[in-house]
């Protein structure tokens, strides 16, 4: 279905308003890590006509240009929620689509020479195909030095932390320590160290499209002292000027770290 387009003056005037937010940033107080739940593809394909797939593929190409806008901001990390375990058990036909669209997007972002790509999640839940696809462009990219994008694809918050915990226990038990000896040393670095993002800064700020305003076990142990942005816009439709007014608004923030 071809959307209707946007006479020139609103455009015009969003641009002028685009910009000024552009300059009103303070490049020292931007976020350093960036935490995005991409919601809203399927509503946005309802509400054009559109088939699933297409709302799939739709929120696949504003990835690409999120990414770029990071990128030209000079954001050093982005997270992205791509696919949870809860989304492989819808039906089957649309996860079949998804997929294939996330394989896709895989390789596009690989394809962009500074980016470094790490997958964040169960491996193991995925198809042997996507999962051989996401360990290749770790390794690929590993010596990147540009922006680092961390793909959530078969991510659940709760099974993260019981991974670290079960390679905390493996790591222990291989030193020969008892489940005395770990309890006794245990503390949230020790944790920490094996989440799928060890070695990472914790997001500063985590966006959520489509209006939701909740966590769906999104980076759930290291959000505890993110700042949140929910906007209402569906991800397919997010544009530059919602991404800069989530970025003013984290900057006007006077964060705090539970002290």
């Amino acid at each position: 279905m071809k959307l209707p387009k946007v006479s020139w003056p609103p455009r015009f005037l969003y641009g002028l308003y685009e910009r000024r937010l552009a300059r009103e940033l303070k490049p020292e107080k931007l976020p350093g890590h960036i935490g995005v739940m991409v919601d809203g593809n399927r509503r946005w394909a309802k509400l054009a006509g559109a088939s699933t797939a297409s709302g799939h593929r739709a929120g696949a190409d504003k990835i690409l240009e999120f990414l770029e806008w990071c990128r030209e901001l000079g954001i050093r990390t982005v997270t992205l929620y791509m696919l949870s375990t809860e989304n492989l058990n819808r039906d089957s036909s649309e996860v079949g689509a998804l997929l294939r669209i996330i394989d896709e997007t895989l390789t596009r972002v690989g394809s962009e020479g500074s980016m470094r790509v790490h997958p964040v999640g169960a491996l193991d839940v995925l198809p042997p195909e996507l999962a051989d696809k996401l360990r290749g462009l770790r390794d690929s990219t590993a010596d990147r030095t540009g922006l680092h994008v961390n793909v959530a694809v078969g991510y659940g918050g709760r099974r993260e932390i019981v991974d670290a915990v079960r390679a905390l226990l493996e790591d222990a038990d291989a030193q020969g320590m008892s489940a005395g000896d770990v309890a006794g040393e245990l503390d949230a670095d020790m944790i920490a160290k094996h989440l799928y993002t060890s070695g990472q800064p914790d997001p500063d700020l985590v966006i959520r499209t489509s209006g939701e305003q909740r966590l769906s076990g999104f980076l759930m142990w290291q959000s505890a002292y993110s700042e949140f942005y929910f906007c209402e816009a569906l991800w397919p439709a997010f544009r530059r000027v919602d991404f800069l007014r989530a970025l003013r608004d984290y900057q006007q923030r006077q964060r705090r770290y539970g002290g």
